[in-house]
């Protein structure tokens, strides 16, 4: 099997370091979830080859946060279920609504780790089988407006609970994040760049302009039909122009006015942005992750491709592009000269070497994943009871075949977050913990190679807090906390034969160093 997770340099992940650090680490057991709980009420066009017309439908998330907490200032992260735009289990995919196992997976991780975690419905619907590719680009695009509206009435939602509603989610509405992953990834990635409608109609090749006779060239997604990019203005399809189905029918309701739809943090599991000329400087931060051979949404750049159907819709910029770009524009500099103490084994790195012409690796916020079945454009997600899914639809089927590319991502997302999103006692775990040199603890160990046992002395005014045992992929094997003497003897136990990287943490830092047991 290729290798599928970030190796950690012998430095290891600095999240592990520390005791128990919250949003670093779970540190709490237990969970709370609020279910169906009504976000906002928005225009759907999903039943209107039924009833003609867009009607109103009520937008639901399920709310997860830590059992037993008193913080009531916690971070928010609005989770977004993948599904291409269209009903779960219609859409022949593996996921498609707000209880997909990986989603609730997510959440409840984020919720362990100190965080209010939401996971949202959005308004689906769209033409993926009109034979006409112009129908098709069309219409989803406006099923990603439509997604980008209904997050930041999300964002808006919570914003209006923190002063209306006596917050009685906890959360501190200045530390938010979108999270999406496959189709969610499209909303979170273009809530994050189309910070100005006119970037729609001028898009690269006028690719979101149409021609309708009589009229000429008018953009696919108009602000007045549509409503504003936040929702924030009434749609309605006037009389005048040709070509618009239902005239006078309302295609997008206000809601929670008088609060802003700003986010301080974008996450993309997949998913792809819908144009290269959407990103400017200054705008929220980006952490992506992709797998290299996606067959239908670019890793670099390349055309959406609908899944079964393998129909071509338009072209976009992946994963890769969006975080050479940002790179450029300085847009991920938050935590870009950062040390998270991490190294990506050389199978994912080379997919950092080789870059398209005119870009350069991407190097502060993008994790790309070589999988074994090159088709598997979501390894994170698996077949469960609330998505059964399509047998054939190249979905993982058990939990454990997800866990690793899980695992890595919320590896990786944590430190990130941290600065991201300032949060103060995270970052002070993260920078406070040095690595120190042996000769200040006056470290000896002994055998080495060893056989069964390796005994670590340090000076008496430098006495062991804690050890981590990590093989040379960067696993963690084995920790122990509360040492607190100057003299420790690590046994091997069930430890193969091999080079293990063995951190001794300190007061004041920690020292790493290897251990062949023969």
């Amino acid at each position: 099997m290729k290798k599928i997770y970030l190796a950690l340099a012998m430095v290891v992940a600095v999240m592990s370091l520390n005791a128990q650090q919250r949003y670093l680490n779970e540190v709490f057991t237990g969970v709370t979830v609020d279910t169906s709980v009504i976000y906002g009420v928005n225009a759907t066009v999903l039943y209107f080859p039924f009833v003609g017309q867009a009607i109103p439908q009520p937008q639901y998330m399920d709310v997860y946060r830590p059992e037993g907490d008193t913080e009531t200032g916690r971070p928010l992260v609005l989770v977004y279920h993948s599904g291409n735009f269209l009903p779960y289990p219609q859409n022949l995919g593996c996921s498609g609504t707000r209880r997909d196992s990986s989603l609730v997976e997510i959440c409840k991780r984020l919720a362990r780790m100190g965080y209010v975690a939401a996971s949202m419905d959005y308004r689906l619907g769209w033409d993926p089988q009109n034979a006409d590719e112009l129908v098709r680009r069309e219409t989803l695009i406006n099923a990603a407006y439509r997604g980008i509206q209904d997050a930041r009435m999300g964002i808006r939602y919570f914003k209006k609970s923190v002063v209306e509603t006596a917050n009685s989610w906890g959360v501190d509405s200045s530390k938010i994040v979108l999270f999406g992953q496959g189709t969610g990834g499209y909303i979170t990635l273009n809530s994050a760049s189309l910070d100005n409608y006119l970037k729609i109609p001028t898009a690269s090749d006028g690719k979101f302009m149409k021609n309708i006779p009589g009229v000429g060239p008018v953009p696919m997604v108009i602000e007045a039909i549509n409503g504003d990019i936040n929702g924030t203005t009434f749609g309605v399809v006037p009389t005048t122009i040709p070509g618009i189905p239902n005239p006078g029918d309302t295609l997008c309701y206000v809601s929670h006015l008088g609060h802003t739809s700003n986010f301080q943090l974008a996450v993309n599991l997949g998913g792809a942005m819908a144009d290269s000329t959407w990103m400017s400087p200054g705008q929220t931060p980006i952490i992506s992750f992709a797998t290299t051979t996606d067959p239908y949404a670019p890793y670099y750049t390349g055309t959406v491709i609908v899944p079964v159907l393998n129909y071509s819709v338009v072209d976009v910029v992946g994963s890769y592009f969006v975080q050479a770009k940002y790179d450029a524009l300085n847009n991920n500099d938050v935590w870009a000269n950062q040390v998270f103490f991490e190294e990506l084994t050389d199978e994912v790195a080379a997919n950092y070497a080789n870059s398209p012409a005119g870009l350069t690796a991407p190097t502060s916020g993008l994790m790309p994943f070589n999988v074994e079945v090159p088709t598997n454009s979501s390894p994170w997600e698996w077949i469960g009871q609330q998505n059964p899914g399509n047998p054939n639809s190249g979905c993982n089927l058990t939990k454990g075949t997800a866990m690793p590319y899980i695992d890595s991502i919320m590896m990786y997302y944590a430190p990130r977050a941290c600065f991201a999103l300032n949060l103060t006692n995270c970052i002070t775990s993260l920078v406070g913990t040095e690595e120190i040199k042996a000769d200040a603890v006056a470290l000896r160990m002994m055998p080495n190679p060893a056989s069964s046992q390796v005994t670590f002395e340090t000076a008496e005014t430098a006495p062991i807090q804690g050890i981590r045992v990590y093989d040379m992929q960067g696993r963690l094997l084995n920790k122990v906390d509360g040492i607190d003497t100057n003299q420790y003897t690590l046994q091997r136990g069930n430890l193969v034969t091999g080079t293990y990287a063995i951190q001794l943490v300190f007061a004041k830092g920690s020292v790493v160093k290897q251990v062949i047991f023969e």
